[in-house]
């Protein structure tokens, strides 16, 4: 799948946001994957890695990661 620098701009941002937040939730991949668990993701500790590394993920993904860390709300000036 080839993205348009815009979508890989946002992407990547999209990720960084979502490391800084498990960071300060001091929340390690397999505890994010246990909640994505809860949240109904089947996703692995690998899986996750990678979609943070590469910043290509779906909204769904995003959404239920922001879910997972408990976030009220999202700034997007933030992201």
């Amino acid at each position: 799948m080839v993205l348009l620098k815009a979508e890989e701009e946002w992407g990547q941002r999209a990720a960084a946001f979502l490391k800084v937040e498990m960071k300060k939730a001091d929340l390690t991949y397999a505890e994010m994957m246990k909640r994505l668990k809860k949240h109904g993701l089947k996703e692995t500790e690998a899986g996750i890695t990678m979609k943070l590394k590469r910043g290509s993920f779906s909204a769904i993904f995003f959404l239920a990661c922001v879910a997972a860390l408990e976030l009220e709300q999202v700034v997007l000036e933030e992201i």
